[in-house]
């Protein structure tokens, strides 16, 4: 650790390559977003999910076969945990003129075929079409809600400089985390949400602690290049950043690979919110704050920057 804190990379030699790169993932999950969506759980389109456990042992198939059969209900069977277990998730939309109680088909069709006493009811959930679209306005509204917040709070922390670099990231980092749901399939869920917000908290993080250095050297180093200077910022802040990046990508690589359901999509969303907030700190905010600073002065931002420190040349 002692010689990564010694580095000497020239990150913004290589910000163009990378930033191509990152405008391709992002198309990619813009596209997949676009054209085939996303697989909205029970809290976003309403249905009915059940956990149930059996005492013999059971497929899928006959599982399926059965509520087909006798509730006449189409639902997905999923097998949940290990085989051994006997448990299953079993999913269900709901009609629209059978908004009440719709589980109890569900349930009663499965002790109908398998006896009651086989039967084991270990969680159940109904939301409505309503509530669900209602629960995915509000998801939406609370990550929007979150970089307006954190754009206002970059710029009164740092200045507007900064702030844009930082909204620009967290876009970054969510397209991406979402669009491996949209790739992948995964069920979206309030879980997700909850995700993708964290996703937004570790992201600001990591950057604020780039800035932040790079505010310092900016006083420090008077008169130094701009791109010199931010690579300086960035190697003095690698080791941090590594130690703290790797430590959450280990925590999320187990949830993803040991739990189950919700807790697994949650996993699997920080994966990404890791790998991309890390590197959008570094090859998004730094560069875009270097053009601001530069060529700011264009949009209104104050002067053109010929140098660091407090002196601008117009």
């Amino acid at each position: 650790m002692s010689r990564i804190s010694q580095t000497d990379i020239p990150f913004m030699k290589y910000r163009w390559y990378l930033l191509a790169v990152s405008m391709s993932l992002v198309g990619i999950a813009i596209f997949f977003l676009a054209t085939r969506g996303l697989n909205f759980g029970t809290d976003f389109k309403g249905g009915v999910t059940l956990v149930v456990q059996f005492k013999n042992p059971l497929t899928e198939a006959q599982i399926n076969d059965a509520l087909q059969q006798d509730a006449q209900v189409h639902a997905v069977v999923q097998r949940f945990g290990e085989a051994k277990d006997n448990t299953f998730v079993v999913k269900s939309d709901i009609p629209q003129d059978k908004q009440e109680k719709y589980s109890q088909p569900l349930i009663q069709g499965l002790e109908k075929n398998f006896g009651a006493e086989n039967v084991s009811i270990l969680k159940e959930e109904s939301v409505g079409p309503k509530v669900g679209k209602e629960l995915r306005n509000q998801g939406i509204y609370a990550v929007i809600f979150a970089w307006i917040v954190i754009l206002i709070y970059i710029g009164f922390r740092f200045d507007y400089y900064f702030a844009p670099g930082a909204i620009i990231a967290l876009i970054h980092d969510v397209l991406i985390s979402i669009g491996a749901f949209a790739v992948t399939g995964r069920e979206v869920n309030l879980t997700v949400v909850a995700a993708m917000l964290t996703i937004i908290g570790y992201s600001i993080n990591d950057t604020i602690i780039v800035f932040d250095r790079i505010r310092e050297d900016l006083q420090r180093y008077k008169g130094m290049d701009l791109i010199s200077l931010v690579d300086k910022s960035i190697n003095e802040t690698l080791m941090r950043t590594i130690i703290t990046s790797l430590t959450v990508f280990f925590v999320s690589c187990v949830l993803f690979l040991r739990a189950e359901g919700d807790i697994a999509s949650f996993g699997f969303a920080m994966i990404f919110g890791v790998i991309t907030g890390t590197y959008s700190s570094v090859f998004i905010a730094s560069p875009v704050f270097i053009f601001l600073k530069e060529h700011g002065h264009r949009f209104g931002m104050g002067k053109k920057t010929m140098a660091v420190g407090a002196k601008s040349f117009s």
